[in-house]
């Protein structure tokens, strides 16, 4: 087929690759534009950007499409049979959606309609969730509203963080969208039932409130890791953390927030965490045992 790639991040790089390698013929790539990045504030390119170059295949990097006529013009110049949509981070207007002979696809990173919106697979983590998957959907002008033509399904591990699952349904959705191009199943309205949206994530969702439970508090750690990531402070001064361990619900009467021993096991309102990596501002993320041999957390310290 004729088609057109609108994706930006790591987690759409797979799909184009998967189209390119079952014979379709990709004529355009729409991308988010290149932005500042690192310490010097340097223009960086999107992942989808870099592999479509290497592609050879025409990149679009427009920063505004819903009310930009000469781009919808140009979208439908390119006479798609269908635009296949994964992460692309800006919104369709009908004339864009309207314009490929077969309609836009969206690679949506949950089964629908749970998780809704922009972070599916975050949200699956911190709630949860015995399982994610992803769901093939025919756009239209609500917010993963469409109609859904195929959806696979994963299991979440204890262990899965969001950079796990992520790489696990990157994988699944370039296999899943070349499927539903090839055997243009039926879309089946969603549900009614079962809707639930995923907000848009900032780092303020990774500050750990130690009065709630190890259980929770795991999730949440494993859900934001690696973007924004889970933090405390600890005598002023941030630690992102990189890993913990739920250790099993003992009950004690520390604080929480409070280190239980030597070793940055921290009391929860119900059970503990120990934490097996964490990072100062600046730093590299580093094993527990790495950082308290420069600066050691004795039993009773407080964080926050």
């Amino acid at each position: 087929m004729r088609l057109i790639f609108m994706g930006t991040p790591d987690f759409s790089v797979p799909a184009l690759h998967a189209l390119l390698d079952a014979g379709h013929e990709v004529v355009a790539v729409y991308t988010q534009p290149p932005r500042p990045a690192g310490r010097g504030k340097a223009l960086r390119r999107s992942p989808v950007h870099e592999a479509a170059e290497a592609a050879r295949i025409e990149v679009r990097t427009p920063a505004r499409v819903r009310r930009d006529a000469a781009e919808h013009e140009a979208f439908a110049a390119l006479n798609a049979d269908a635009a296949v949509v994964a992460a692309y981070g800006l919104i369709l207007p009908k004339a864009m959606l309207n314009a490929p002979r077969l309609g836009c696809l969206n690679i949506h990173a949950s089964l629908l309609p749970r998780w809704r919106g922009a972070s599916p697979i975050q949200s699956a983590i911190i709630a949860g969730d015995t399982q994610s998957g992803v769901s093939i959907m025919q756009m239209d002008e609500g917010l993963d509203t469409g109609a859904v033509l195929l959806e696979e399904a994963t299991p979440i591990s204890p262990t899965d963080t969001a950079s796990t699952l992520h790489d696990r349904l990157s994988e699944i959705g370039g296999r899943l969208v070349v499927r539903a191009l090839a055997e243009q199943p039926t879309p089946m309205p969603q549900l009614e039932d079962g809707v639930t949206y995923a907000e848009r994530l900032t780092r303020d969702h990774g500050r750990i409130d130690w009065t709630r439970s190890a259980a929770e508090i795991d999730r949440q750690i494993r859900g934001l890791t690696p973007w924004p990531g889970a933090f405390t402070t600890l005598n002023d001064v941030v630690l992102k953390i990189g890993a913990a361990t739920r250790l099993p619900a003992e009950s004690h009467s520390a604080a929480p927030g409070t280190t239980l021993d030597d070793s940055l096991t921290i009391a929860c309102s119900t059970g503990a965490l120990r934490i097996n990596r964490l990072q100062k501002p600046g730093r590299s993320m580093i094993s527990t045992s790495d950082f308290l041999r420069g600066q050691p957390v004795p039993k009773g310290t407080r964080l926050v």
